[in-house]
């Protein structure tokens, strides 16, 4: 059996965006967003090592998956008699901001903190999603890939 983890992250995923220099050398985050999303992240982490029976910490590569989910905008719902009745033509995916590999950035920087692999580079495919859910995070499976010559 190859190495693996796979736990669900709940909270508003945020992309990381740019730094922004605010003096003295101190570089700030752009977004207010980041750094909760971040902390739900290792939290998740963090658990889902605690739980797992025979996980360690991945040293080469690896595939990642990602599923990221958004509260549905209200514009997605129906009015009147038809309030909370989501409507035919809602879309299932996310084609709008925030960017994938924004988001990849700050939950991969998290999956770093959190001890989950020596290195955001040992992700060697990626596979992301973003959609529309009822409970806004994401799923993450984690699994290490047999190197083959």
């Amino acid at each position: 059996m190859t190495n693996h983890i796979e736990f669900r992250v709940y909270g508003l995923p945020a992309p990381q965006g740019s730094k922004r220099h605010v003096g003295g050398g101190v570089m700030v985050e752009s977004s207010k967003k980041v750094k909760p999303w971040r902390q739900d992240v290792v939290a998740a982490a963090v658990e889902a090592v605690g739980h797992a029976e025979t996980f360690t910490a991945f040293t080469g590569p690896v595939h990642v998956r990602v599923v990221f989910t958004f509260p549905r905008p209200k514009y997605h719902y129906g009015t009147g008699r038809n309030a909370g009745v989501l409507k035919a033509t809602a879309p299932v995916v996310v084609a709008s901001k925030p960017d994938i590999d924004k988001l990849l950035r700050s939950t991969f920087d998290a999956l770093s903190t959190a001890g989950i692999w020596r290195d955001d580079n040992l992700a060697a495919e990626v596979t992301t999603t973003k959609v529309y859910g009822a409970q806004p995070g994401a799923l993450i499976e984690i699994h290490e890939l047999a190197v083959t010559h």
